[in-house]
């Protein structure tokens, strides 16, 4: 299957040229090295919490394993832009092979559908957990939790590969995409064969990619916000405490996406460079730091202490 993938991409296009790069001169050094820092730090503080919750009993309750689902989604989708970006960086020929260009393209627009789905999971988790508190070990056991991972993985992976599969069908004519990463919109504005299928396979995979999330995470937060206003001073509290994390992430991904989308489709040219730069990486840089961070928060210090007595014995 690699093989063939390898072989219809070829037959149509070698390499795509990034074009938003330009010439620094020695201070590619420098930004290779303030970007390689970014990226240690994001998997070090992702992979600790991901050990924390795996290695402490106390902590495989549902929500967290859904903040588990979602720190090896931030490794997974920075793992799919730093390392390009380090050799873009470093590189004076910004060229990407096509099959490396779609298998990027795959692995960020993937992470972007799990990211979704998991934060509209874990908003469905807290609206049982503050509207249901005695029956929620009924209602979200950890079998469910596991069930509902799996689903979000999958159903993410399988609804991209679809629209992945339509586009490396196409034949290019042109291979300049004025971007610092390979994007999927704009890859498929340099096809000159018929994209319409494409296009209508990709308003359909756009509405369900915001829909089926944004259902669940409505649903629960208004009934969230009933609760809140019809109970008492510490169901309020509780509700606060646990939904601003979450809260947060959300809108700081929406924003970031928004920005991406906004980037992608208009004219940015008289938007200073810098700042197209941070628009166009928001939601892949800012995201896999800022969760662990808030999130993390949430777990409690037992749990960590624990896994640290529990290696030094």
């Amino acid at each position: 299957m690699c093989f063939y993938f390898t072989m219809k991409v070829n037959s149509t296009l070698s390499y795509f040229i990034l074009g938003a790069y330009e010439h620094v001169g020695n201070l590619k050094y420098l930004y290779f090295m303030l970007t390689a820092m970014l990226y240690i730090v994001i998997v070090i503080v992702n992979i600790s919490l991901i050990v924390v919750i795996c290695m402490n009993r106390s902590l495989h309750e549902p929500m967290y394993l859904f903040l588990c689902s979602l720190f090896v989604n931030e490794l997974y989708g920075s793992s799919g832009l730093f390392p390009f970006l380090l050799v873009q960086i470093l590189s004076d020929i910004h060229n990407v092979s096509a099959p490396l260009c779609f298998l990027q393209i795959f692995c960020l627009y993937t992470y972007g559908g799990v990211e979704l789905l998991n934060l509209a999971v874990m908003s469905y988790d807290r609206f049982l957990a503050i509207c249901y508190p005695l029956q929620y070990n009924t209602l979200m056991t950890f079998n469910k939790a596991v069930v509902f991972i799996a689903v979000i993985w999958f159903y993410s992976f399988v609804k991209f590969l679809i629209t992945l599969s339509l586009n490396i069908r196409l034949t290019f004519c042109g291979n300049i995409i004025n971007s610092l990463i390979c994007s999927n919109y704009l890859v498929v504005k340099l096809a000159c064969s018929d994209t319409q299928v494409n296009n209508i396979y990709g308003l359909f995979g756009i509405i369900l990619t915001i829909l089926v999330p944004l259902l669940p995470i409505l649903f629960s937060y208004m009934r969230i916000l009933k609760i809140c206003f019809c109970g008492s001073k510490q169901t309020r509290q509780r509700a606060v405490s646990t939904c601003t994390p979450h809260l947060a992430s959300l809108l700081n991904f929406s924003f970031g996406c928004f920005f991406e989308i906004i980037q992608s489709r208009f004219d940015m040219t008289n938007v200073p460079r810098l700042l197209r730069i941070i628009l166009s990486l928001y939601f892949l840089i800012i995201q896999p730091l800022l969760n662990p961070i808030m999130f993390g928060l949430q777990i409690p210090l037992r749990g960590v202490c624990n896994v640290i007595l529990g290696s030094t014995k």
